[in-house]
C-alpha cells in the first residue's frame, strides 16, 4: 500500500489504532478548575475575572502593551481593520493562500481584498509581490496610499503567519512604511511563533490571535486582539462591548459597536491552557523533529521554521512532489483513519472573491497542489 510506512509511523507517533485528528485539544491542566470557579462565581458571561486575566496573559506573551478578548478571531480581524481606520469601500492587500477568515473579515468592512503571492518559504504574504504591486499600482496621496487603476485607498495590509510559520516580517515593515500602510498581523495560527526574537503578533500596528476549537490554545472558541497603541486598545474594547458609553444604570452607545465580548466561561478554559503554552510547544516541537527525521528518509520534505524564526508548529505540513501525489497521499492517509488535508483552496477561486484583484500567484499555486498537513496534536 502507498505511503504504508507514514501510516504506520504516524501511528506509532500517537499510540493508537484509532481515528487520528489533525489537531485535537490537550485539557490537562486547570481549565476544569476554572470553569467550575467561573460557575460558582455566576460571573459566566461578558464580564468576570477571568476575561481581565486572559487579556493580562495574552499581553505579556505576545509582548505588547495591551489585548481584548473577542469572540473569535474573525471578529478581532473584522475590528482590528476598522481600528486601522480600514472605510467601506477602500482595498486591503493581503494573501490569498490564506484561510478564508482572512478575506471575510476584509469583506465583512464593506472593503476589497487583494490578493498577492506568498513566498515559497514561508507560505505567507511575498514583502517583494507588495513592493511589486505598489511600484505598479500604488500612489502616494496626502491622505495616504491609493491604487491608480481603481482609484480605491489601499488602507491596510494583512499578512497571515501561514501554520505558524512567520513570514519575512522586516521586508514588508519597511515596504508598508515606505508606502504609509499599517499592517494588521493575522496571527490566527501563530501563538507562540517568533520572529528574530519577537514574538508574531506585536510587528503590526494590531496583531490577532484565535483560541479556535483547533489551535494551539482553545476556549472552544475566541480569540484576541493585540496592540501597543492604548488609544486603539481602548476603542477596540469600547467597539466590541457595543459601543456602551461607562454609566452606573444608563444605556448610551455612542457609535455602532459589536457584540463580540468573549463570555468569562471561555476566557477560563483560555487562562488554563495559556499556563500551559509552554509545555504544548515543547511537545509540538518534538513531533515536528521526529517528523523531520523519518520524512527526510522517504524522500519527502517536511516543512521546518526558518534561520531566525521559531515556529509554534501549529499544523505541521509535508511538501509532496506534484498533485498526483499530493492527491494519493491524502486518500491513503485518510482512508486509514489518519486525518490529513490539503492546504487552502486559493480565495479567488471561491465564487464570492473571483471579482477581485490577484497577482500572478506564481508560488501560491505552486503551494496549493503541494502542501498536505498532517496530525500535529500534543501527545498526552
Amino acid at each position: 500500500m502507498a505511503f504504508q510506512e507514514t501510516i504506520q509511523f504516524i501511528r506509532d507517533k500517537f499510540s493508537t489504532k484509532e481515528f487520528i485528528p489533525l489537531h485535537a485539544p490537550v485539557f490537562n491542566g486547570n481549565e476544569r478548575k476554572y470553569v467550575m470557579d467561573t460557575l460558582d462565581s455566576t460571573f459566566v458571561s461578558s464580564v468576570g475575572a477571568f476575561v481581565d486575566l486572559s487579556e493580562k496573559m495574552m499581553a505579556d506573551i505576545s509582548q505588547t502593551k495591551k489585548a481584548v478578548a473577542v469572540v473569535n478571531g474573525t471578529a478581532g480581524l473584522q475590528i482590528a481593520l476598522q481600528l486601522a481606520g480600514l472605510q467601506r469601500g477602500d482595498e486591503v492587500i493581503t494573501q490569498a493562500l490564506s484561510f478564508v477568515a482572512t478575506a471575510n473579515a476584509i469583506h465583512y468592512n464593506g472593503a476589497e481584498p487583494v490578493f498577492l503571492d506568498v513566498d515559497y518559504d514561508t507560505m505567507g504574504l511575498s514583502p517583494k509581490a507588495v513592493s511589486d504591486f505598489l511600484e505598479e499600482f500604488g500612489e502616494r496621496r496626502e491622505k495616504g496610499t491609493y491604487n491608480k487603476r481603481t482609484g480605491r485607498k489601499i488602507s491596510a495590509c494583512v499578512p497571515m503567519h501561514t501554520f505558524g510559520f512567520p513570514l519575512h516580517l522586516d521586508d514588508l515593515l519597511k515596504v508598508c512604511k515606505d508606502w504609509n500602510i499599517p499592517i494588521v498581523e493575522d496571527a490566527a495560527e501563530s501563538l507562540g511563533s517568533y520572529y528574530k526574537g519577537k514574538h508574531t503578533g506585536s510587528f503590526g500596528q494590531i496583531g490577532v490571535f484565535s483560541f479556535n476549537g483547533n489551535k494551539i490554545v482553545t476556549s472552544g472558541g475566541g480569540g484576541m486582539i493585540v496592540t501597543n497603541d492604548e488609544d486603539l486598545w481602548k476603542l477596540g474594547k469600547h467597539l466590541t462591548t457595543t459601543a456602551k458609553v461607562p454609566h452606573p444604570y444608563e444605556y448610551v452607545h455612542d457609535q455602532i459597536g459589536y457584540n463580540f465580548r468573549m463570555p468569562n466561561l471561555n476566557a477560563a478554559l483560555v487562562c488554563a491552557q495559556l499556563e500551559q503554552l509552554q509545555s504544548f510547544l515543547a511537545n509540538k516541537r518534538q513531533l515536528a523533529a521526529d517528523y523531520a527525521v523519518f520524512f527526510k528518509t522517504q524522500g519527502i520534505t517536511f516543512r521546518k521554521e526558518l534561520e531566525n524564526t521559531q515556529a509554534n508548529y501549529w499544523l505541521m505540513c509535508v511538501e509532496l512532489e506534484n498533485l498526483e501525489e499530493r492527491n494519493s497521499f491524502l486518500k491513503a492517509t485518510n482512508n486509514s483513519k489518519i486525518m490529513t488535508r490539503p492546504i487552502w483552496q486559493l480565495m479567488y477561486r471561491l465564487p464570492m472573491y473571483q471579482h477581485c484583484f490577484k497577482d500572478g500567484q506564481k508560488n501560491a499555486g505552486y503551494l496549493e497542489e503541494r502542501i498536505v498537513n498532517i496530525p500535529s496534536s500534543v501527545r498526552n
